[in-house]
């Protein structure tokens, strides 16, 4: 009975998740429209960081219970199911325009983020210690590259700022609004631990590592939002903002994270560098694309090549056990 429950619960935690999410985000929204912030502030910092709030959880959650195997491998899977699922899905449904400021600059910090992450991995190969660790350190660095970042997107917004942005109407009162934000931050956290509590048992129960559980059904379940986000955009001809969302939850979910994460406890790593290196090939598959075919566009063919690879992935995965 116990184990059905815990079932149940695992299988209910993610769409508490991403109800949660949604609430965060309309309320967070309606809040910053209040206070006449712009549509972009609003997509580059609320979006960005709400969609972003399932993998901060259950990342969370995980370290701080000391399953870190499944904190990491979350953020990995996620990374590169936000790539290779998620932008395939959404460039499928329409071409994906990418605006200049996300090709030179954000796909760019994504990468820079990845090969960060690989080195900070990378500990048995680069300097012969007896297990690869994200420590307290790298934590604290991870978080000022994290920092740099939200400057930048600071300066980005403010320079893009419009006059009639702050002219849509409000539809909330503010009570309603803080409502909104307070129900998703718990149904965040409810549904976060059931994830955890139902993913550990699931890798016990059937022998699976924690990475391997990490990677796929948690990444895939926490990667959620960002598929809707994305999707929706895309299909709404919004192509900015769902490459935008995409590349700025993968820089999130690196430096911020996996920072606040590893600041809290260190994180041990015993998967494999194939995953990390499956994040740095994802993006550099994503860079790449822009310039293929219809420059500065990913297109069908792109996105049925990222979902190709994403397939493969999975293969390789449910192989490795």
């Amino acid at each position: 009975m116990h184990t059905f429950v815990t079932y149940a619960l695992f299988v209910a935690g993610f769409p508490v998740l991403i109800k949660g999410a949604d609430l965060l985000v309309a309320g967070a929204s309606s809040l910053a429209r209040r206070f006449r912030l712009s549509e972009l502030v609003i997509g580059l910092t609320v979006v960005a960081f709400g969609t972003s709030m399932p993998e901060l959880v259950v990342s969370m959650l995980a370290a701080i219970r000391g399953n870190t195997e499944l904190a990491v491998g979350n953020i990995l899977g996620s990374n590169i199911a936000n790539i290779l699922l998620i932008l395939g899905v959404s460039s499928v449904v329409a071409p994906l325009a990418v605006s200049r400021n996300t090709t030179l600059r954000e796909i760019p910090l994504s990468l820079l983020a990845a090969t960060v992450l690989g080195f900070m991995v990378s500990d048995t190969l680069l300097n012969g210690d007896s297990q690869n660790a994200i420590t307290h350190g790298e934590g604290l660095t991870l978080l000022a590259f994290g920092t740099i970042f939200i400057a930048y997107i600071v300066t980005v917004a403010r320079s893009s700022r419009t006059q009639t942005d702050a002219t849509v109407p409000e539809k909330r009162r503010v009570g309603i609004s803080v409502l909104m934000l307070v129900i998703g931050i718990l149904a965040l956290i409810v549904g976060g631990k059931w994830i955890v509590d139902g993913a550990i048992h699931i890798a016990v129960r059937f022998g699976m590592s924690e990475s391997l559980v990490g990677l796929t059904i948690v990444a895939i379940g926490t990667s959620l939002p960002e598929l809707a986000t994305s999707a929706v955009a895309a299909y709404r001809g919004s192509t900015d903002i769902a490459v935008g969302n995409v590349v700025g939850s993968n820089i999130l979910n690196i430096f911020w994270i996996l920072g606040l994460t590893a600041s809290i406890r260190q994180l041990p790593f015993n998967g494999t560098l194939v995953d990390v290196s499956v994040v740095i090939g994802a993006t550099i598959l994503l860079f790449a694309g822009i310039f293929t075919g219809t420059k500065g566009t990913i297109d069908r063919r792109h996105g049925i090549l990222f979902l190709a690879s994403y397939l493969l992935y999975l293969a390789y995965l449910i192989w490795r056990g």
